[in-house]
């Protein structure tokens, strides 16, 4: 039987998220990639287990997460049934809806159907009575907002989930939906847009108007995609994401112009005394974000995330001569 280590609220940073009471570790653990079919249950059984022991206490999911299409909630069901039960109420599980999930009409996007449909698939996949945290996914064209809102307002109301979420809205959608919510009594909890030193979107506006708003923000793709490791300072190395087919990094993006760059950047997280992901970690984390998410393919490579948590400050000089660097290079997103 797994018991969680003792220590395990010793060295995480938890921060508060917005102006709510809730509180999320600096690192939380997507399984967003890595808990799929195609890896076995015990190794993500593994990497769930250190996660808790390292006091990360939130797992996020979303209905699509596999492949396929809800395997990742599928997996994390058996996992809590196996290992987390007991620690339910210290965790946080976050899902979303939004993408496509079943055929037909009603599959995906926006609407009161999809989002509540999915919700009760997913908590069926998961186990769970139910979630902390439910977002919609994606912002739907073709559905009014005060709809998908409202779907959010009644699954708070209906116990399915604790708090309300959005992902991938843009600032001005962020502030409609967050009125909308405010309206109803169920507050915008948080937001979870793409960001990292090569995506730096969420600062033309979104990190601002959280703020505003007094809602959290979490941060996916902290990484790059894993450009901003260390996989890739002598280029593309075989078994990489960018060697295969995926639709987020690819071999094209590594010019040389960008090895350099982040050759640059390794040194300079070196001379910080981390790796170039964790000052990755570290960069996001600086200002008004409140966690970051991480995937991780082995317990090992999530610690060595969590490490990040450990020196989070940078010194002026520092942020200039990373902006140097970046100018140096291609952009990612």
């Amino acid at each position: 039987m797994y018991e969680a280590d003792a220590g395990r609220y010793e060295t995480m940073p938890y921060r508060r998220t917005g102006r709510s009471g809730l509180r999320l570790p600096a690192i939380s653990l997507g399984l967003w990639h890595n808990f799929g079919t195609d890896r076995p249950l015990d190794r993500q059984q593994a990497i769930v287990r250190r996660a808790l022991d390292l006091g990360v206490t939130h797992f996020d999911l979303a209905n699509n997460y596999g492949p396929p299409p809800g395997a990742a909630e599928t997996a994390f069901g058996r996992i809590v049934r196996q290992d987390l039960r007991p620690y339910r109420d210290e965790i946080v599980v976050s899902t979303k809806a939004g993408h496509l999930m079943w055929p037909g009409p009603y599959g995906e996007w926006g609407s009161r159907k999809s989002l509540l449909a999915s919700l009760d698939q997913s908590l069926g996949r998961m186990g769970l009575d139910h979630v902390d945290i439910f977002y919609s996914h994606r912002p739907d064209p073709d559905t009014p907002l005060e709809e998908t809102m409202g779907a959010l307002h009644s699954a708070v109301q209906q116990g399915k989930a604790l708090y309300a979420g959005v992902s991938n809205y843009s600032p001005e959608q962020t502030r409609q939906a967050a009125g909308i919510l405010r309206e109803l009594g169920t507050p915008l909890l948080i937001h979870q847009p793409r960001y990292s030193m090569l995506d730096r979107g969420p600062e033309t506006g979104l990190l601002e108007t959280l703020t505003e708003l007094g809602a959290g923000c979490i941060v996916f793709s902290p990484l790059a995609q894993g450009l901003l490791s260390s996989r890739y300072l002598d280029g593309v190395p075989e078994g990489s994401r960018a060697a295969g087919a995926s639709p987020f990094l690819s071999s094209d993006q590594i010019t040389g112009e960008t090895v350099g760059m982040l050759r640059g950047l390794n040194e300079l997280a070196r001379d910080r005394g981390q790796s170039l992901a964790q000052m990755a970690l570290a960069w996001v984390l600086r200002d008004s974000v409140t966690s970051a998410l991480v995937g991780a393919s082995s317990p090992e490579q999530l610690a060595d995330s969590v490490a990040a948590s450990e020196r989070l400050g940078f010194a002026d000089e520092e942020l200039t001569r990373i902006e140097e660097l970046l100018a140096q290079g291609p952009s990612a997103g």
